[in-house]
């Protein structure tokens, strides 16, 4: 088995001295790539996600707001896999309905951790707009790099100030990243990483409402503070939900609430294509 973390960048890195791109912002755009697990259907392995369907609640706590989208079984997982402070074992519970822009920001209910050994039993979440999505298992893991989206990554590398040049070389940057076996497989659930986001980037939409404050002073990522916000989760509606082209939803955390698992505080995006 290839360690993807050594041999992507450098297969990258080759790609990108072939198109002759600038050494400096190649280095710079391998260092912004984080790592990401990213779940599908089929397989024959063991499930390490449900999706849909009724969710699997503790006795007693408060039902979610939003309809249940999926669970994940943080034990199936080495450490590491995602980058994140995630808790070993125990399943995260992810939440959403499909109103694009209703309720985007922090929103309290959106995820829920629910520890290893923890009663639960199915609880219908009665939502009368919306029936449960469609059950399904997850059992196909990938465990690679993951890149910025091009725009991105310029605006976190030059500022809000960056020219139509600057803008071109990410572009560039990300078409040899893909052409070097970096693009996405596959996918229905993604944990860690950088978000692919139809619209625009749900990381810089947490930073900007965050505590950072707002990032549209022509400052790069490092003097807003954008390193402080993570990707927990992108998760694609599929076929299933016709009143959204290319669903997405995701969920946006800071590291540090994250190692407190104040999950509380995470921020949920719905986009469309």
């Amino acid at each position: 088995m290839t360690d993807e973390t050594v041999d992507g960048p450098n297969r990258f890195r080759a790609e990108a001295a072939a198109q002759g791109l600038p050494p400096q912002e190649v280095e710079a755009w391998i260092r912004t790539a984080r790592p990401a697990v990213f779940l599908a259907e089929g397989g024959d392995g063991p499930v390490v996600a449900r999706a849909g369907g009724d969710p699997l609640l503790p006795h007693g706590v408060p039902k979610p707001s939003d309809p249940f989208v999926a669970s994940v079984d943080l034990a199936a997982f080495p450490p590491g896999a995602t980058g994140l402070p995630l808790p070993a074992d125990g399943h995260l519970l992810f939440f959403a309905g499909t109103d694009v822009g209703g309720g985007e920001g922090q929103v309290t209910d959106a995820v829920m951790y629910v520890p290893a050994g923890t009663p639960t039993a199915p609880s219908p979440l009665d939502h009368a707009w919306r029936k449960p999505y469609r059950p399904r298992e997850l059992r196909t893991v990938w465990q690679q790099l993951s890149a910025q989206m091009p725009e991105s990554f310029a605006l976190d590398r030059w500022g809000d100030l960056a020219d139509d040049e600057q803008f071109e070389l990410a572009d560039e940057l990300a078409d040899a990243w893909a052409h070097g076996g970096g693009y996405r497989p596959p996918w229905a659930l993604q944990l860690g990483g950088h978000p692919v986001s139809p619209q625009n980037d749900p990381v810089h939409y947490a930073r900007d409402a965050g505590e950072a404050g707002p990032s549209g002073q022509g400052g790069t990522a490092e003097a807003s503070g954008a390193g402080d916000w993570a990707l927990l989760a992108t998760w694609r509606y599929g076929d299933d939900v016709p009143e959204l082209d290319s669903g997405v939803a995701h969920w946006v955390i800071r590291h540090r609430d994250l190692a407190a698992r104040r999950f509380d505080r995470v921020h949920r995006y719905i986009e469309m294509a």
